[in-house]
């Protein structure tokens, strides 16, 4: 957002509080990466379908990106995954209800046949990726879902899990706007492929696709 200059502000709450807040008028853009099951291509316009309040809303491909376990560098606990994470009793690092990565946990875990009641959880929520990796890196949770982005810039080791759809959400009046167009435009251009190198873990071959338009 910052280096497209579109002047459009950010505020990270997760997939679900963003699409709540575009309901209710409160949000221009909500950037969504929801999960009906860990591999789910269609979640994201799925879920705009079925919420009668986006009757006019559009979907834009931001990109791919793959999500995984992270852990403290070097992998103490020697976990596998999911399920053997949970057999160790590892403390699993956890975002808010309805974030993105909270819901593809849930769906790995139930893909695995991992029982929830099983599984230990680090004291307080995360926010965001970048606190997750934090609580990590820190000592206060063993591991936790978020991007190979996230793994590489905290030092974090990283087992790739899927990869998933990230998806911008506006109404359709919204795509004209100036802003939009500013951030639509920036999308094209190479800087993006280079971000997206820089980081990692990104597909951008989608990138700027219209999803949906209802």
């Amino acid at each position: 957002m910052r280096d497209s200059g579109c002047g459009l502000a950010l505020l990270a709450e997760g997939s679900q509080a963003g699409l709540d807040r575009l309901t209710r008028g409160e949000v221009a853009i909500a950037a969504i990466h929801l999960h009906a099951t860990p591999d789910d291509d269609a979640a994201n316009p799925a879920a705009i379908r079925a919420e009668p309040g986006l009757f006019d809303a559009v979907v834009i491909g931001f990109a791919r990106r793959e999500q995984g376990l992270l852990m403290a560098p070097g992998n103490p606990l020697a976990l596998a995954g999911i399920a053997s994470a949970v057999e160790k009793r590892a403390r699993f690092a956890r975002r808010q209800q309805g974030a993105g990565a909270q819901l593809l946990l849930t769906s790995l875990m139930a893909r695995d046949d991992v029982p929830d009641g099983r599984m230990v959880m680090a004291e307080g929520v995360c926010a965001t990726g970048q606190d997750l990796a934090l609580a990590i890196r820190t000592g206060r949770a063993d591991c936790g879902i978020a991007s190979r982005a996230i793994a590489a810039a905290f030092g974090l080791d990283f087992l790739p899990l899927v990869w998933e759809h990230v998806d911008l959400v506006m109404r359709r009046r919204t795509y004209f706007e100036p802003a939009t167009q500013t951030l639509l435009a920036w999308m094209r251009r190479p800087d993006m492929a280079a971000r997206a190198r820089e980081l990692g873990g990104y597909d951008l071959a989608r990138s700027g696709e219209v999803r949906l338009n209802r």
